[in-house]
């Protein structure tokens, strides 16, 4: 579970900022939706909205954890040994180009308590630190500063043998990882598990839906698909009947392979629709819309997650479902019976519906609400809606639209009229 994470200099974060899922004492009954750990003390929350006006940074959030992900799990064996390190600082500053950049995370792995973290700068990883709290405890696990390591005496393992191993601009967490350090395998682990669904890859730039989801399928999904696959039967049935309740006219999935291969390079995902007569017609993936890709990528990770634990994160949660599928998809978050292994969700929005009640009972708490806006410097604030202690019975979307907790564009005239051109 994901208790903190902060970061500095990426993008246009540019200095420190800190988004913390502690669930913030609201008065009241215990609230059922907070996950509740026991080694942790505190309860944490299930979901967390970004909201701000467009480019203000809120996807950028999502971008860093992203990264972050990627060093961890690709630094040591994927990036080249002499180019540095593919650091994003903030690009609108000088001096902000020539600092290094600082990603640190708290979370929960096996019920222990982990703070792990890095800065690094364009040429390497200049310092690296992991912490870890067992039955409430401090103990430093490492503590690197550039080619310099200080191993605690509770981190068991080849420990000097990987750092000789640990090139400048990689990771240690990575390299362990990638030499069987059975110490550190759980927490490479918990990186892996997170689920991004981002328009933009934090190292490779834009991608189709299409090859994103069919990557995502390749590299290990495409067997849930299988009839014949009884051992994830109950997952493939759950993702089948998300998209019959999206009302896509879905009907069912199947995997077509082009030879006898069972590699999955050699399939194909097809989709079986109601048609006219009573009638039902399979098609390819390819010719779906995008709509029903996206949806079938989020269904896929949705399932496991939730049956298994995890953290998801999407950008623009309406551009890739539907306000009433969105609003579903955090209730399965927020109920215990559907998600008994703690899984969290953190998205980014401008749906403004999550906020009032026009759907009833508001479906998110205002400690779930935070922020982004950007200074006159281009740099992006991040911060909680909690921070303006709204009343309980406050009409948070109406006060967001006008603007009392910040983080909407001001707009000028955004079309010249033609009696006004010159």
């Amino acid at each position: 579970m994901l208790i903190q994470f902060r970061v500095e200099n990426h993008r246009s974060l540019r200095d420190e900022q800190v988004l913390s899922l502690v669930a913030a004492n609201l008065g009241g009954s215990e609230d059922p939706r907070l996950l509740r750990p026991p080694e942790l003390g505190e309860s944490l929350l299930p979901t967390v909205a970004l909201y701000g006006a467009n480019a203000s940074g809120k996807s950028n959030v999502l971008n860093a954890l992203a990264f972050m992900r990627e060093a961890v799990l690709r630094s040591h064996r994927y990036w080249e040994p002499e180019e540095g390190t593919p650091q994003e600082p903030f690009a609108l500053s000088s001096k902000a180009q020539k600092q290094p950049s600082l990603y640190e995370v708290d979370f929960l792995v096996e019920g222990v308590r982990f703070r792990y973290g890095f800065v690094l700068s364009a040429a390497r990883i200049e310092e690296e630190w992991l912490h870890a709290w067992p039955h409430g405890r401090k103990q430093v696990w490492f503590e690197r500063e550039g080619d310099h390591f200080d191993f605690g005496k509770h981190l068991h393992g080849e420990n000097e043998t990987i750092r000789g191993l640990t090139r400048a601009n990689s990771l240690f967490l990575s390299a362990a990882a990638q030499n069987n350090h059975a110490a550190l395998l759980p927490l490479f682990g918990w990186f892996g598990a997170v689920q991004f669904e981002l328009s933009r890859s934090p190292l490779l730039g834009l991608k189709p839906l299409h090859t994103a989801l069919l990557g995502n399928l390749f590299s290990g999904q495409l067997s849930l698909f299988e009839e014949d696959n009884t051992a994830r039967q109950h997952e493939r049935e759950s993702v089948v009947q998300l998209l019959r309740s999206a009302d896509l006219g879905i009907l069912d999935m199947r995997v077509v392979r082009s030879s006898r291969s069972v590699f999955d390079k050699d399939a194909e995902i097809h989709l079986r629709h109601r048609a006219e007569a009573g009638h039902e017609v399979w098609f390819p993936l390819e010719r779906e819309s995008a709509g029903t890709v996206t949806l079938l990528g989020i269904a896929t990770r949705l399932v496991r997650l939730l049956r298994r634990g995890g953290l998801f994160c999407i950008d623009e949660l309406e551009a890739s479902l539907h306000p009433a599928l969105g609003l579903e998809l955090l209730r399965l978050f927020q109920d215990p019976r559907h998600n008994p292994k703690g899984a969290q969700l953190l998205f980014t929005t401008h749906d403004t519906n999550l906020l009032g009640n026009v759907l009833g009972e508001p479906p998110l708490r205002r400690d779930q609400i935070w922020f982004t806006e950007k200074d006159q410097a281009g740099a992006t604030h991040l911060y909680p809606l909690t921070d303006f202690h709204p009343r309980k019975e406050e009409n948070l979307e109406r006060g967001y639209l006008q603007g009392r907790y910040g983080a909407i564009p001001f707009l000028g005239q955004l079309v010249t009229a033609p009696e006004e051109e010159p």
